[in-house]
């Protein structure tokens, strides 16, 4: 059975596209970052607007591809240099590719064959099982609460030393959710199923994409990091449909805001020589509230911390969004940082062509807001030299703020 394939565009509305109940239905579960409204004189035809959100939609008998509003190969080297710094070997394949879902698979694969290149992974896990002799440390407590004493068999903690540890088992994650996504050419995938087979000892966890487990790395496995952060990007952007009735039906979408903020956060670490703890990315781990009782959190996607006092505060923004009767939301937001933070301006960094760089002097309360935006069509040496750029503004803000 022949399936159809339609072509949106990020924040750009797509009229009178036909879908049946069951696809308009579906496409509310797996992907509800599309807004989905009736055509105005038209029977089972809907207008579609995707909002950041990239990627395919698979529903019954149609393909939705979502492109974004910037080249797909720069894209690809936002995602890359913001999980693992992939993109240079494999620039040239994924510049030419259709979509998002077949731009990452081969991206995917270097990164996998470079990991697995001296076999697959091993690592110690821990188990607790009851054995007919002791190995490792026995549970004393279950000893006495389970046995009473008697024995064989014996309640005991061992460390196994095994395949089936947490990197592999995102790996097999990421595969299988990739193997349900729509590819125009289907070799794309055996690549990704030979590495599978590879994998055929290690369970595959059903992850929740909200919740996908972060990975401790040491010395040893941190050639494992570029391979299974992307793991993990898929797995978070992966959803299913599971109503009654409905076969095949999933989505692969990434939110270009994320990308862009994690690019701009990893990029301006690694221009400043600082890391998360430093240059913090949504005021993880530090307290930040507009009014004094505290019941009004602040989280600025940048703030720059030395000796526990915040010396620079900015946001970073892919999309300008306009409120209905509320303009300039993201300057009242940044206004707010700056009062919370008793700073004497800020900074927001938008995509270029959602805002225009300025320096807003606020009346009456002495602080400066600072629009910059960053160009995603320019090349990845380019963009890292903006990046470089706004990381020196930064720098001096941050020192004036921590002398004062």
């Amino acid at each position: 059975m022949s399936r159809r394939r339609e072509v949106l565009r990020e924040y750009r509305p797509s009229f009178g596209i036909e879908l049946t109940p069951d696809q308009r239905d579906t496409l509310r579960r797996v992907a509800p970052s599309v807004s989905v409204a009736p055509s105005i004189g038209m029977e089972d035809r809907y207008d579609l607007t995707p909002s950041s959100f990239i990627g395919a939609v698979r529903l019954p008998g149609l393909d939705l591809v979502i492109e974004p509003k910037v080249p797909m190969d720069r894209v690809m080297f936002l995602l890359s240099y913001a999980t693992g710094r992939w993109w240079n070997s494999q620039q040239a394949d994924l510049a030419g590719a259709p979509d998002l879902v077949e731009a990452i698979i081969p991206g995917f694969v270097a990164q996998l064959r470079a990991a697995f290149r001296r076999g697959v992974p091993q690592g110690y896990r821990v188990e607790e099982d009851a054995l007919m002799t002791i190995r490792g440390r026995p549970r004393m407590d279950l000893l006495a609460q389970r046995r009473y004493g008697k024995v064989p068999p014996i309640d005991v903690v061992y460390d196994d030393f095994t395949e089936d540890i947490l990197p592999n088992q995102l790996v097999r994650a990421a595969i299988a959710r990739l193997e349900r996504m729509p590819v125009r050419n289907a070799a794309t995938r055996w690549p990704l199923r030979a590495i599978d087979n590879m994998l055929s000892g290690v369970e595959v966890p059903s992850f929740d994409p909200r919740r996908v487990p972060a990975v401790r790395y040491t010395r040893l496995t941190e050639r494992l990091r570029p391979a299974v952060e992307l793991a993990r990007l898929i797995i978070a952007g992966a959803s299913f449909d599971l109503g009654p009735g409905v076969v095949g039906a999933g989505a692969f979408l990434i939110d270009m805001n994320k990308v862009f903020e994690d690019f701009v956060l990893t990029a301006l670490r690694d221009v400043l020589r600082v890391g998360p703890e430093t240059l913090v990315q949504g005021a993880r781990g530090r307290s930040l509230h507009l009014d004094l009782t505290r019941r009004v959190p602040l989280k600025p996607d940048i703030s720059y911390w030395r000796d526990g006092r915040c010396s620079f505060v900015g946001d970073v923004k892919y999309k300008l969004i306009e409120f209905e009767g509320y303009k300039n939301a993201d300057l009242y937001q940044l206004l707010a940082y700056c009062i919370a933070t008793d700073l004497p301006g800020g900074l927001l960094i938008y995509a270029a062509g959602e805002g225009e760089p300025f320096c807003h002097e606020v009346v009456n309360l002495g602080r400066t807001l600072e629009v910059v935006t960053l160009d995603l069509t320019a090349t990845p040496a380019s963009l890292l030299d903006q990046v470089a750029a706004i990381a020196g503004r930064i720098e001096t803000q941050a020192t004036s703020a921590h002398a004062a």
